[in-house]
């Protein structure tokens, strides 16, 4: 008995010190491990979003000024009805009150819809175009070019000057003034033949014409910009066709950029002058987050409040033109398709994480079961054990989370770092409360002696049916769901409100989890179905020779009944990363096809008129080049029965037939058009597209050529594709049997490893153009929007595979110490070491093979389950339409087998290197009394 002395204190050592010195490596595996996953967690909302704001911006820049910026104007014949008399018409078109009403136009849209300002711009211009009959301007047709009178605010901010100076409107002017100032631009004067000093004659409303003084010519500073693209004919004149005319006479179309404050000269010509306020979104203010938001100031500034404002603030007649809602919109539906397809991924990856963290916290819990019974054991409270324990757990997760969200910020960045955060904070809340949950579940009771829980004597209790029950039913609808109606509500969800994807978002998560939901369901069956083999073969193992198989097979009976977790990380991970696998491999696919329709071979040289006669020998020279397949195409072949033209090549028979094999389109012998003559027909035989052949079928029938040639041909095959010529109307023949005119090649088609796409482009010179099978295949993934989502994608199931593998050792650590001690107390009765290795490598072999077949068999039923509802296309392919046509989820064998083969051998070579590194150890320390195992 200790006797302390009067007024001694009581010495405690904290808890929490005390447990991270007495296993520091646990604590720092621990918080590797959450630091890792929450630096994932963190970064991925943050790479979504940005890839969703790179796409956003992508889309705004490929559409183009034109379409982005939102227009309002007000005719000056609805200015009339408002103001008095032409005193109030030019006062409403001076400069002072279109700036006021512009201010205020920039500052109603608001956050909701972020607007350059520098780009933006207002002005007055004339609607109708005005002739021009001044000699010396450039006539094509021998009509005079047309222009359109424009004053738009801020020349000088966004021009330099190239010659002369920019125009003035000095004084006063008025609709009476008959002579102006004005500018145009570089291009403006070069095609139409402007200089400084030229003086243009516009038409007035009566006599007396609008003399317009060309004072400068000036280069656009961003020529693409909203300010000079927005109306592209500031920067560039169009050259028109006259209406209705048999000979498509052309004439010019320019403009002239009067000062502002000649606007009011507008009111003394025919050309009905209008105020106008372009308001370009900023693009650096945009994000895809905001797409609802942005989608509805649109639509309100085109015929919404905001229009209602607009009118306040300028004219009650004001209107609204822009198709930035068509943008967007067509944004919102490529969202809305490759979003849940992402989300599978994600989701698959997210619950290998969280049962990894699970499973560390129950090994965590299975080390220390002796020392929590005897705490138990010893009066301790489940709260306050529990507590303990998440005290000593949230000192490591914590910090080590907020580490991996500090890199995370760092690393990816972001507008919304507020859904990281959250991510992060699950992490390290799921990292805190796995074991104490998993100690509390363990010992609810205080037991001297724990029950055995290996998978052939632990029975599943009511509860864990119900809930098996439960998950299935989940599994079911969510499969069901997805057959029906796919990963999204499809593109008409995103029309209008371009909020595609937030209604029935619910609904959508538990399709994401179909694949998740597959492999639970597998894992739990697995894992019930797992003792009957087992029990089956105990007893016959027992008359076999030798030790080692009876004893692995009695030792594999013996695991952990909580096989559930690990299980189901594995299954999860295996069908995530086919799953994953054969998204990626169906998109390759399905941009190769694309790739190989859109140009018949690996690369295409084609030119309108006959080819070089040397070029086909210096293209085979080119690096990369295989073969060369000359091809003569005819494009306006005329059959004689009147018919519509078709397309007509000539090709050689054994070339092109090898190339069709190469390709797959259409692949026939390699005779099967050969032109022998020994029938007695001189019918040339002939390979034709379903429609020609349905009309003329095996009868022979003339066609007329370019150049008025006659050929008569018979068709003998029949393909729907071909790799010289596209459409749905073609004949192929033998080339030797047309006129020397036609039987000129116009294409060469190439086939090779990897052509040099720029050493063809200089060895075809110019005048041709040429196409190259992998320049189109990357121009299908040319998109921040779907790189992006591929490289999320990519990355979700690398993480998924890492994990499951961290969970696979995870389970042998758990085992680690048993097995080390059965090692040792065996070779003290004589088992060698190779027999010791056998013994390991056996006993990891059930449970590994279960995984591993489970896997494949869950991976290849969710793939042929789910691939109805999936539609690849937009992920796939830049086209909403493409020859190639839909691109379905198919099972890519790589992906299903390769997974599920790491994993056997990796359990059986984590096993091998235990059983050699126990070896090495000796057996006297596995030994001693007293060690907990």
């Amino acid at each position: 008995m200790t006797v302390r002395a009067p007024g001694q204190r009581r010495v405690a050592a904290p808890w929490v010190r005390t447990r991270l010195r007495t296993a520091p490596g646990a604590a720092a595996a621990l918080a590797l491990l959450v630091a890792v996953t929450a630096f994932l967690a963190a970064a991925l909302p943050l790479a979504v979003d940005r890839y969703d704001d790179a796409g956003l911006r992508r889309a705004l820049d490929t559409a183009g000024p034109e379409r982005t910026t939102v227009s309002l104007f007000a005719s000056v014949t609805d200015l009339a009805a408002e103001s008095e008399g032409w005193d109030g018409l030019e006062a409403a078109l001076r400069p002072e009150a279109l700036r006021d009403s512009h201010a205020t136009l920039l500052a109603s849209a608001g956050r909701s819809l972020p607007l350059d300002p520098e780009q933006s711009s207002h002005g007055v211009r004339t609607t109708e175009e005005l002739v021009v009959p001044d000699p010396g301007l450039s006539r094509p047709d021998a009509l005079p070019p047309r222009f359109s009178l424009v004053a738009q605010n801020g020349l000088a901010d966004h021009a330099r000057l190239r010659a002369g100076r920019l125009p003035e409107a000095p004084g006063t002017v008025t609709a009476a003034t008959r002579t102006v100032e004005a500018a145009v631009s570089t291009e403006t004067a070069r095609k139409l033949r402007i200089e400084v000093g030229s003086v243009l004659h516009v038409p007035g409303l009566r006599d007396t014409p609008l003399a317009v003084r060309v004072t400068g010519v000036v280069d656009p500073l961003a020529p693409r910009e909203a300010y000079w693209s927005a109306d592209p004919l500031l920067r560039s004149p169009r050259l028109e066709t006259v209406p209705d005319d048999p000979q498509r006479s052309q004439y010019w179309v320019g403009a002239l950029l009067l000062a502002p404050g000649a606007a009011p000269a507008m009111l003394g010509t025919p050309g009905f002058p209008e105020r106008y306020w372009r308001l370009a979104p900023a693009a650096s203010g945009l994000h895809g987050h905001d797409l609802p938001r942005l989608t509805s100031a649109v639509a309100s500034l085109a015929s919404g409040p905001l229009l209602r404002q607009a009118r306040t603030a300028t004219s009650p007649a004001t209107e609204s033109d822009t198709a930035l809602d068509d943008v967007l919109a067509e944004h919102a539906r490529l969202r809305s398709a490759i979003g849940p397809l992402v989300a599978v991924a994600v989701f698959g990856t997210g619950t290998v994480a969280a049962v990894v963290l699970l499973m560390a916290g129950g090994l965590a819990a299975d080390r220390r079961r002796a020392e929590l019974a005897l705490l138990r054991a010893r009066g301790g409270s489940l709260r306050g054990v529990a507590g303990r324990l998440l005290g000593e757990t949230a000192v490591v997760a914590v910090p080590a989370a907020g580490l991996g969200l500090a890199a995370a910020l760092r690393t990816v960045g972001g507008t919304r770092p507020s859904h990281a955060v959250a991510a992060a904070a699950a992490v390290a809340l799921l990292a805190c409360a796995a074991l104490p949950l998993r100690a509390v579940a363990a010992h609810r009771a205080v037991r001297v002696h724990a029950p055995r829980e290996d998978v052939a004597s632990v029975r599943p209790s009511r509860r864990r049916t119900v809930a098996e029950l439960t998950l299935l039913a989940l599994a079911v609808g969510a499969v069901v769901a997805l057959r029906t109606r796919g990963v999204s509500d499809g593109p008409e969800g995103a029309e209008g409100s371009g909020t595609a994807g937030v209604s029935g978002a619910s609904g959508d998560h538990l399709v994401a989890l179909a694949p998740v939901l597959v492999g639970m369901i597998a894992a739990l069956v697995l894992v019930r179905l797992y003792p009957l083999p087992l029990r089956g073969l105990a007893r016959p193992a027992g008359r076999l020779r030798g030790v080692v198989g009876p004893l692995s097979l009695a030792r594999a009976g013996r695991a952990s009944g909580s096989a559930v977790l690990p299980l189901l990380a594995l299954l999860t991970a295996l069908t995530t990363a086919a799953f994953g696998g054969s998204v990626l491999s169906g998109v390759a696919d399905t941009r190769d096809r694309a790739a190989v329709l859109a140009v018949g071979a690996d690369a295409r040289v084609t030119s309108p008129q006959a080819l070089p006669s040397g070029l086909a020998d210096r293209v085979r020279r080119v690096p990369g080049v295989r073969e060369v397949t000359p091809v003569g195409i005819t494009h306006y072949a005329q059959p004689l029965d009147g018919r519509t033209t078709l397309q007509l090549a000539g090709v050689d028979p054994a070339g092109y037939a090898a190339l069709a094999r190469h390709t797959d389109l259409g692949p026939f012998g390699r005779d099967a058009l050969r032109a022998t003559g020994a029938s007695g027909s001189d019918a040339l035989p002939a390979l034709a597209s379903p429609a020609v052949a349905d009309h003329y079928g095996t009868r022979p029938f003339a066609v007329r050529l370019d150049d008025g040639a006659l050929v008569t041909v018979r068709i003998v095959l029949v393909r729907e594709r071909t790799p010289a010529v596209a459409g749905q109307e073609f004949l192929v023949v033998d080339r030797s049997g047309l006129p020397a005119g036609a039987a000129r090649p116009t294409s060469l088609l190439v086939t090779g490893d990897h052509p040099d796409a720029a050493e063809l482009r200089r060895v075809a010179g110019s005048g041709t153009q040429v196409r190259v099978r992998a320049e189109e295949f990357a121009g299908h993934a040319d998109s921040p929007l779907r790189s992006g989502a591929e490289r999320v994608y990519t990355a979700a199931v690398a993480a998924g595979a890492g994990y499951a593998v961290l969970a696979l050792l995870l389970t042998l650590l758990r085992a680690a110490p048993e097995r080390a001690a059965l090692l040792a107390r065996l070779r003290t009765m004589g088992l060698t070491r190779a027999q010791g290795r056998r013994l390991l490598v056996l006993e990891s072999l059930p449970q590994a093979l279960l995984a591993a077949v489970g896997g494949i068999l869950t991976a290849w039923a969710a793939i042929r389950l789910l691939s109805p509802g999936i539609d690849l296309t937009a992920l796939a392919l830049a086209a909403s339409s493409s020859p190639a046509g839909r691109a379905t989820l198919r099972t890519d064998p790589v992906s299903l087998l390769v997974p599920a083969l790491a994993v056997v051998a990796l359990t059986v070579g984590i096993a091998a290197a235990q059983a050699w590194w126990t070896g090495r150890r000796g057996s006297v320390r596995e030994l001693r009394a007293g060690d907990a195992r």
